[in-house]
């Protein structure tokens, strides 16, 4: 390049005007400056390697670590503010706590979730001197000389956590301090997200790895320009870790997996788009996240239900849940190192495929019966019931066996076998329903006999316990199932549980329409005057700032997209506000959708804490949206007017979320005293809306 075809080195010093112009350099300068300008991703400030520094982007702000500082310091005062009220058990800390005593006592259980939460919270238990006794048996149950705060402050500092990932995240987006300050202060001074971290939950805990999977995903996008260094692998491998985390407590952090795939994909394409990577660069791309981003996290997740299963080894009250052959490895079941008589030898007469029985319950002696009446529960099928006494009955008490996948003639074989009963009266077949009983029925499983005869794993039953002084016998070791196969049942069996997840009597439950609006809390603790009552609702200022941010969002993207389609001139500040909306926003709009709308879908009980995760998002992308409108107030206004607003308009927002958080902070700390309807009381005027029960 001759110095002559130069322009001059004092034009503007924009950044995109540095990527487009031809610049007077030495070859290998011009070799840096090439190199870098294909990837939009450059940090701010980025060093070429001959010492030569890039200038920041349009909107980049100098990053104050004073801020940084603040939001963590807020975030935890205000999740460690009155841990230790109330001192009894609130909510579902009867379900997780008592989980991770189990732990602790090594004894079996289930539930429909994946263990890693309760895993957790049982040895931040231990570690902290909680021995595992509390026997957390309902709400309201006083802990007293029990070490509980262990449990709570492991949920309130990962819950802490989840504002200072929002705040990083924005940043990294916008690279705009102010929008994640106006994010960082929605969540701090949420009274909902601090509730929900201040007990011994799941939901702080699924929280903390979906933001660190989306910050650990931002963080790895933004190393695209320097593929294979350590900070790129580092940042992959932690956010594939943080994704086997989500879904390792529950299965709803699938939603995160979908989204850091979708993102993946589009990162992939726009890689298979660039013409200077070769065919092999490709495949190494490609590669590094099949290993980051499904083989870690699926190793990982297997790993923790295999520590899950070496840690539970002693029979306990989810024994129940799994098959005879699953129980047989757990230390104090009845099948534990037993033997029984093998049902392959020919001395005595033998059950087999087709032979008509009749089944009588050892404790009543009445005969298993079944006749033409509706079930309780599962209408379309007829009920069972036990009739008769001491081996009298009627024609409605024989059965035939069958073995499934056998023939006429096949014997029925403990444990090993898997056979069906059909009423020889009506043709149905024995059922389990999966439903719960009322408490009149002691909260059993239904058992029904169904006309539906098509063979599924609800009609198939199996003997687990049989004597017979005539056969001889064999140890149930060697039919202990393996790790795959317990591990497979495991699955079966908790998303059964799942989608069987019906309201119980009086039980609050919500629809997912209400979560935006912040129509209906919950009730954590107590409920009259007298009692010391906790009410997780989210601080309806902020909430209704995300709803309306929402809708102001499209509106945005709408009328940025059809100016830039007019050809309308635009700055290049105004251009790369509109690529942060459409970029950077619809990320996290995405977010939004993807961990909200399933839940419509859902035929299984509702609860309002199910919003938590897709809230996270809204906020976020809450300051992004509030962030651009107040930057561009000049649109509407003169500079010397719209800078004030600026300035005013910002003041306004983080004084209307504190003000609002003085209000109802009461919700989260805890209320005594007259209720909210009553004279006298702390919430006095503040029940907004009437399915408020507070």
């Amino acid at each position: 390049m001759d110095k002559a075809d130069c322009p001059s080195q004092n034009k503007t010093k924009d950044f995109s005007t540095l990527r487009n112009r031809k610049i007077c350099a030495s070859k290998a300068q011009q070799s840096s400056f090439s190199l870098v300008s294909k990837h939009k991703n450059v940090q701010p400030a980025e060093m070429l390697k001959d010492g030569t520094q890039l200038p920041s982007p349009p909107g980049h702000e100098p990053r104050n670590k004073t801020l940084l500082i603040l939001v963590v310091v807020l975030s935890f005062s205000t999740r460690f503010y009155k841990l230790a009220e109330p001192p009894h058990v609130c909510w579902d800390e009867t379900h997780f706590g008592k989980m991770g005593s189990y732990y602790i006592n090594r004894t079996f259980f289930f539930d429909v979730h994946p263990p890693l939460g309760k895993m957790l919270i049982g040895f931040a238990g231990f570690m902290t001197g909680y021995d595992g006794t509390f026997p957390f048996i309902k709400p309201g149950d006083k802990y007293e000389e029990h070490n509980y705060l262990g449990m709570r402050g492991f949920c309130a500092a990962l819950g802490s956590c989840l504002p200072i990932f929002a705040y990083l995240i924005v940043l990294e987006l916008s690279q705009a301090q102010s929008a994640a300050l106006i994010t960082a202060s929605l969540l701090i001074f949420d009274t909902g997200c601090i509730t929900i971290s201040q007990y011994i939950l799941l939901d702080p805990i699924l929280m903390f790895f979906i933001m660190a999977a989306v910050l650990s995903m931002i963080k790895f996008n933004q190393q695209r320009y320097r593929p294979f260094t350590a900070p790129w692998w580092m940042w992959l491998v932690l956010c594939g870790a943080n994704l086997s985390g989500a879904v390792g407590v529950k299965f709803v952090g699938l939603f995160i997996i979908v989204l850091v795939g979708l993102n993946t994909i589009s990162d992939l394409w726009v890689l298979l788009g660039d013409l200077n990577l070769s065919l092999v660069d490709l495949l190494k791309h490609f590669l590094a996240r099949v290993a980051g981003l499904i083989l870690l996290p699926l190793f990982l997740y297997v790993t923790i239900f295999a520590v899950h299963f070496v840690v539970l080894n002693k029979s306990g009250p989810g024994d129940g849940f799994f098959s005879s052959a699953f129980q047989s490895r757990l230390i104090g079941n009845n099948l534990h190192n037993v033997s029984m008589p093998e049902s392959e030898s020919r001395t005595p007469v033998l059950v087999r495929h087709g032979d008509i029985i009749r089944l009588e319950h050892k404790e009543t002696t009445r005969n298993l019966h079944a006749h033409r009446q509706e079930a309780p529960l599962t209408k379309k099928h007829f009920q069972v019931t036990g009739y008769g006494i001491n081996g009298t009955g009627d024609s409605n008490d024989l059965w035939r066996v069958e073995v499934c996948g056998g023939q006429r003639g096949d014997l029925v074989k403990v444990l090993r076998s898997k056979v069906r009963f059909l009423h020889k009266a009506t043709g149905c077949v024995l059922y389990s329903s999966g439903k719960t009983l009322p408490k009149w029925g002691w909260e059993q499983v239904e058992v029904t006999c169904s006309p539906y005869l098509k063979e599924s794993p609800s009609s198939q039953w199996n003997i687990e316990d049989h004597f017979h002084p005539e056969l001889p016998n064999i140890s149930l070791s060697v039919l202990k199932p393996n790790f795959l196969e317990i591990l497979l049942e495991s699955h079966i069996v908790m998303i059964k549980g799942n989608s069987g997840l019906k309201p119980k009597d009086n039980e609050m439950n919500s629809k997912p329409w209400h979560w935006p609006i912040n129509y209906q809390g919950l009730r954590f603790s107590g409920v009259n005057e007298t009692e010391y009552r906790v009410y997780l609702l989210g601080n309806p200022v902020v909430w209704w700032i995300n709803l309306a941010s929402l809708g102001l969002y499209v509106i945005m993207v709408a009328v940025a997209s059809i100016a830039i389609k007019r050809g309308l001139p635009l700055n290049q500040s105004r251009l790369e506000h509109s690529r942060l909306l459409k970029r950077g926003g619809g990320l996290l709009l995405l977010g939004w959708l993807l961990h909200y709308l399933p839940f419509h879908a859902m035929g299984r009980v509702l609860y309002y804490h199910h919003y938590f995760p897709a809230m996270l998002f809204s906020s976020m992308l809450t300051g992004v949206t509030l962030d651009i409108v107040l930057k561009n107030s000049d649109l509407l206004l003169h500079s010397i007017y719209s800078d004030r607003l600026k300035v005013g308009g910002w003041l306004l927002l983080q004084l209307s979320i504190l003000y609002s958080f003085y209000l109802f902070h009461p919700l989260s700390y805890g209320m005594t005293g007259p209720l909210a309807h009553e004279p006298g009381s702390a919430m006095a005027g503040l029940k907004w809306m009437d399915s408020w029960d507070f």
